[in-house]
């Protein structure tokens, strides 16, 4: 997904990959189809014998297309390109559609992981990872984590596997 497994290091294996959680492509869905519709309804709408009709017609097609690029794809883009990768050794976070920005935490400095869900966000499975760690970044929240107890679960096994001196590399 977001870490190529020729990046991985000797004994290092993933434990999990995703993306964020489906929920943030529902505004960027609603504003596609509120687009489309309200920019149907305009051409619709446009006077056949208006002397300018055809560029009026051009121009609501202009102002949608621009419109769904800034509302619809680029949010998409940057869901699609934002993910998240757990290994044996490190968890990565990986954002951005041109520029790329990777952050890694080591498992060996994480001190602690926690998650929080709303009410609707446990009805979707999903909900805000915090990691603590060492680092320079202290407090890491990551919001709309998919199958955030399975994931936190995960997390937290392979830090206390790290601790441990468990990694074998499985």
């Amino acid at each position: 997904m977001t870490l190529p497994d020729h990046h991985l290091t000797q004994g290092e294996r993933r434990i999990r990959a995703f993306n964020p959680h489906w929920k943030r492509l529902i505004g960027p869905f609603a504003a596609l189809v509120l687009i489309v519709i309200a920019s149907g309804v305009a051409i619709y709408f446009v006077p056949g014998d208006w002397q300018y009709s055809t560029y009026g017609r051009i121009a609501i097609g202009i102002v949608a297309i621009l419109l769904l690029t800034i509302w619809s794809f680029i949010p998409y883009l940057q869901w699609k390109n934002t993910g998240y990768v757990l290994t044996t050794h490190r968890f990565t976070i990986s954002t951005g559609v041109l520029n790329k920005s990777t952050d890694e935490i080591p498992l060996t400095k994480v001190n602690s992981v926690s998650s929080d869900q709303s009410f609707a966000e446990r009805i979707l499975g999903c909900g805000t990872l915090t990691v603590e760690s060492a680092s320079d970044q202290g407090q890491l929240a990551l919001r709309d984590i998919p199958q955030i107890q399975d994931v936190r679960a995960d997390l937290f096994r392979a830090v206390e596997d790290v601790s441990d001196g468990e990694v074998d590399g499985k």
